[in-house]
Order: structure tokens, then sequence, then C-alpha cells
């Protein structure tokens, strides 16, 4: 049974950093490219981040470049997202994703697995 498990996320000022955490068990993690998307209150669920497995391509949406990083350890079946600079507008629940292609890809019905999502609040 495939699990993807979001940690690290809460509360923070604007302007504060968290590191989300995903931890995937039930599958060959270094075969998929992992994804990072949320949802703000109101709003469609929306692509924020993505690896591909070597860590050699990545993709970010526009509103988080320059201030999100993604990462990826295949050692222990574990992508990253280090969020820096954060705004009020970042708030949302973060869900992590998996998808099982080589290309990294911003749809959200490419992936093939889902965590639970964990919420992430900036206040200002």
């Amino acid at each position: 049974q495939v699990q993807l498990a979001e940690s690290g996320g809460g509360s923070v000022q604007a302007g504060g950093s968290l590191r989300l955490s995903c931890a995937a068990s039930g599958l060959l993690f270094s075969n998929y490219v992992m994804g990072w998307f949320r949802q703000a209150p109101g709003k469609e669920r929306e692509f924020v981040a993505a690896m591909n497995w070597s860590g050699e391509r990545t993709a970010f949406t526009d509103s988080v470049k320059g201030r999100f990083t993604i990462s990826r350890n295949n050692a222990k079946n574990t992508v990253y997202l280090q969020m820096n600079s954060l705004k009020p507008e970042d708030t949302a629940v973060y869900y992590c994703a998996a998808d099982l292609g080589m290309a990294v890809t911003t749809n959200e019905r490419e992936y093939d697995y889902w965590g639970q999502g964990i919420q992430v609040t900036v206040s200002s």
C-alpha cells in the first residue's frame, strides 16, 4: 500500500521559513516524479513544485520561484519543500504527490498517489 506522509507544516509570520517533508512508502521512490501542490480556502488546488527522479529537472509555479526549493533523498524515500520568505498568500493545505513518469509535470491528473495534506498558515 502506497503512503505519502507530509510533515513540517504549521504557522509562521510573513517572511519566515518552513520546510515540508514527505515520506513515501510502498513504492519504488526513485521511479517517481515527486510534486507539491497546495489548496487555499475557496480556491482550486494548484501546482507548486516538482522534481524528477534524479533531481536534475525541476519546475515551480511563478509565484514561488526564488523563494521555494524542492529536493529529494532517494535513500530516505523523502522529498522536501523548503519555503522561504513566506507570504500570507502562501497559506494553504500543501499536498505531496507521486507520478510514475520520467518527465516533470505540473498537471495534477498525471499524479498517481497523494498525501493527506498539511496546513501551512502565514500571518501578516
